[in-house]
């Protein structure tokens, strides 16, 4: 068999992701503040790159008439106000002469220079404090103790292996091979530790954390301690009767009981464990004007990029010598103006998806969740002619500020579930009508899921037992069993 060596030509095209592609299809896919740190980051290693301030007609106009007030029309503002406050003490009958001394530092007995605008003083909230971590707070309190340096050694590695739950997460005999002392010494601060605010704090298990608070509030009957030792589980299902059945106890008895136990706190460390509240900041408002729904896009906080006209004046100064020079110039210029028009698309692509949302979500913004439409990625991407991947980038982590709260933009895009005899709903519709019915139910006699699927099917609605169960769990709703109250 003779193997023929042939040359032929073959004309194909392909998609080839070159670096300028990959960064747009990375922009498009960042949140808001990973974009701000993206932009950060590409003016401090671009040098090309420079932060234009664009101010509008009327913020133009308002700074005008800011810089023509004097310092005498704002002190006679002042004066005028200080007189005001003096009319309502006299009219009160007098005040003490501390009332006087603060009027005259509030009011307009004060020099030009040191007259200052509310503008100048700190918006309170934007003031966020700062809460001390679980371990600081134990740290303090080791200062108020008589304990010798060996034992506040023993005592701070203890402390350096509690999580912010408020549990100790390494045994006794890790702690002492750590710090090199013995079990039983470790033991003894550890059982000083767990004396400590929080309550409940350095314990090993939840046990352990219910019986530390049990005896710190000294709250041990006999009972209780009892409960908590040997019926855990029943606890947990909160199954009152076999726990009644294996103690011989009343029924009433064991529910007082439990009720007490009810009112500890499982997390100890859960006031020191909380972050900082982030706030949301949308990427796309969309109100109403007259009858029409308006978008437009959130740019505040957004770096506006330019390309620094030193540079191009630098380029075109340049001898035809310093090649260097100029490809270092070049590919700076280039990738600037490439960022730029990258970030330009990136908001003309959410202008457009967001544009698209709420011309087939009317309803949902002019009632509410109950008239959300079932809606797909496929729905948009064809509407606006581009790919369901870039649909789905886009509103990945973006977020709109809509009349009825702030949404992902993800969250419109929801399954539909069927009705008798109508249009189909969105899922999230019907995630919305468990969850009003939960928070509707007595809680002596919670919905069972079944219950659920039967008050929706009144309603129309016709829903799988085991669909209603997987909803709850995705609401974070308990089993009606778990949300039972008897007490």
């Amino acid at each position: 068999m003779a193997f023929d060596l042939k040359q032929t030509l073959k004309l194909s095209q392909q998609l080839l992701m070159t670096p300028q592609l990959q960064q747009a299809i990375k922009l498009l896919q960042l949140s808001r503040m990973e974009l701000v740190d993206f932009v950060t980051q590409q003016l401090a290693e671009n040098p090309v790159l420079e932060e234009g301030v664009v101010e509008s007609q009327e913020e133009r106009i308002q700074s005008e008439k800011n810089l023509e007030r004097t310092e005498t029309e704002v002190l006679s503002e002042q004066m005028a106000s200080a007189e005001k406050m003096l009319d309502k003490v006299d009219d009160r009958g007098g005040e003490s002469f501390e009332s006087y001394s603060r009027l005259g530092e509030q009011g307009g007995v004060q020099n030009a220079s040191q007259v200052r605008r509310d503008d100048d003083f700190p918006n309170y909230e934007n003031i966020v404090s700062r809460v001390g971590t679980l371990q600081d707070h134990l740290q303090s309190q080791l200062g108020e103790l008589d304990l010798d340096d060996e034992e506040i050694e023993i005592a701070t590695t203890i402390i350096g292996n509690i999580d912010d739950k408020g549990y100790l997460r390494s045994s006794l005999e890790e702690i002492a091979t750590a710090s090199g002392k013995e079990v039983e010494a470790v033991d003894d601060v550890l059982d000083v530790i767990q004396r400590l605010d929080p309550s409940g704090v350095g314990a090993r298990d939840l046990k352990e954390c219910l019986l530390i608070q049990l005896r710190n509030s000294r709250l041990k009957n006999g009972v209780v301690e009892k409960i908590v030792v040997n019926h855990m589980h029943e606890l947990e299902t909160r199954n009152f009767g076999a726990i009644a059945k294996a103690m011989k106890l009343s029924f009433e008895t064991v529910v007082e009981n439990v009720q007490i136990i009810s009112e500890l706190e499982p997390v100890p460390g859960r006031q020191f464990g909380a972050d900082n509240t982030q706030f949301i900041v949308p990427d796309v408002h969309v109100f109403k004007i007259g009858n029409e729904w308006v978008v437009t896009l959130n740019e505040d906080g957004l770096p506006r990029l330019r390309v620094s006209e030193m540079y191009e004046e630098m380029l075109k100064s340049l001898s035809e010598s310093k090649v260097e020079e100029k490809d270092y110039i070049q590919e700076k210029l280039k990738s600037a103006t490439w960022l730029i028009k990258s970030i330009q698309q990136r908001q003309r692509t959410i202008f457009k998806v967001t544009e698209t949302i709420v011309k087939r979500q009317k309803e949902f913004f002019e009632h509410g969740i109950e008239h959300l439409k079932p809606m797909i990625l496929r729905d948009i991407a064809e509407e606006i002619e581009m790919h369901e991947s870039t649909v789905s980038r886009v509103t990945t982590n973006k977020y709109v500020h809509t009349p009825q709260g702030i949404f992902e933009l993800k969250y419109f895009f929801n399954s539909s579930v069927s009705r008798m005899g109508g249009e189909s709903m969105a899922s999230a519709s019907v995630k919305k009508m468990i969850q009003d019915l939960v928070k509707g139910e007595d809680p002596k006699k919670p919905l069972a899921d079944q219950k659920i699927v039967d008050v929706l099917e009144k309603k129309g609605i016709q829903l799988a037992r085991r669909t209603v169960a997987k909803y709850r769990e995705q609401l974070g709703i308990l089993p009606s069993s778990k949300r039972k109250k008897i007490y």
